[in-house]
């Protein structure tokens, strides 16, 4: 795996947990400083649970996570190289050639990262509206131009911007609005950007705190989008005239394509599952109708759920083995595991009033 790589599966999985999904999240501005890690199991982690923050070293200085990878056959270490620093609420990372940026949810702030590890501010993203899970979100570079996903208000937008200079002078251009109207909340905004190997823009859409609206696949809330570059509605995308890929969504905030073009999302869940999906044109995922892995013929279900990890359930979860093809869906009786593959934390009851 190459280093543009290994470093957008960093965010796209589990670097997305950390940074827009945080436990309590206050309706206002939250900062909260991070460094950048670098390592290409960390995107196993979807599948392995939750972990612990790796402890702080300088920029380039190797260290060993707090909490070593387990699979089926064992546990071991990892090593983490820490690439940059001092970074608050970081969100996104776009990997474009010599070119690697990064957005900060809260100030807006567009940064260049060097490869000895220096931050500069290329720009900032003009209009942006920090509230608790909301504000400058993903982003994505590609032939040339830098595209962003933000809070504006009551909406979130796409915007499109030239990317000027060269390497280590980067700036940004004028703004090109090529999405807007998305709905905006503090919390679910989804707000995941990433180009597809079509060369088409594929943008994840929170429900925005209306799970009902995922059911809609004519609005927008709760969604996976499939744009042109230039924001307009592929030809071929399922539904005529709409750029509406997938619906029947919560909050998902990971995309990702496997060698053979295979598109999976990953998402957040309600109370007890979060899911990877393997997501298909036009599919329902079945939100909020059901959670995880549900068997029933009008939705399409995930070939993995991971018990969702919450607060304190992150340290003092208990790991188990399941067969995820017995898991039952939310609401239903729950059953022994039989043997299978997946390890993951069990995350204790949810008390009444604490974040979901």
């Amino acid at each position: 795996m190459d280093t543009g790589a290994e470093a957008r599966a960093l965010l796209t999985t589990s670097g997305a947990k950390a940074g827009p999904e945080g436990v309590g999240l206050p309706a206002g501005p939250r900062r909260r400083v991070a460094s950048v890690l670098l390592t290409p199991l960390l995107a196993a982690s979807v599948l392995l649970g939750c972990t612990g923050d790796p402890d702080r070293t300088s920029p380039g200085e190797p260290t060993r996570t707090a909490a070593s990878a387990t699979s089926a056959q064992g546990s071991r270490d990892v090593d983490v190289t820490t690439l940059g620093s001092g970074l608050e609420a970081p969100w996104s990372l776009a990997v474009d050639g010599e070119r690697t940026l990064i957005s900060e949810r809260d100030s807006g702030r567009i940064l260049e990262l060097s490869t000895d590890g220096d931050l500069r501010e290329v720009g900032t993203i003009e209009g942006v509206t920090p509230m608790g899970e909301g504000g400058l979100l993903g982003i994505a570079a590609r032939d040339g131009h830098l595209y962003a996903y933000s809070t504006a208000g009551e909406e979130n937008r796409i915007e499109r911007y030239e990317l000027t200079g060269e390497p280590g002078a980067l700036g940004l251009g004028e703004s090109e609005t090529i999405l807007d109207g998305i709905p905006a909340a503090s919390v679910h905004n989804g707000g995941r950007i990433a180009v597809g190997p079509d060369g088409m823009l594929y943008v994840t859409v929170g429900d925005a705190g209306n799970s009902a609206g995922a059911q809609q696949r004519d609005s927008l809330p709760g969604t996976i989008l499939r744009l042109t570059p230039d924001g307009g509605v592929p030809q071929d995308n399922p539904f005529e005239g709409s750029p509406v890929y997938s619906y029947g969504h919560r909050n998902p905030q990971g995309l990702a394509w496997d060698e053979e073009g295979t598109l999976y999302a990953s998402e957040f869940g309600q109370d007890t599952w979060d899911e990877l999906n393997l997501i298909e044109a036009g599919g329902n995922y079945g939100c909020p109708v059901v959670e995880g892995i549900a068997h029933d013929d009008r939705f399409v279900d995930p070939p993995a759920a991971m018990v969702a990890c919450r607060g304190q359930s992150q340290r003092h979860g208990r790991r188990r083995r399941v067969d995820l093809d017995r898991e039952p869906a939310r609401g239903a009786a729950p059953r022994d595991p039989a043997a299978g593959h997946v390890l993951r934390d069990r995350a204790p009851r949810r008390r009444a009033g604490t974040p979901a």
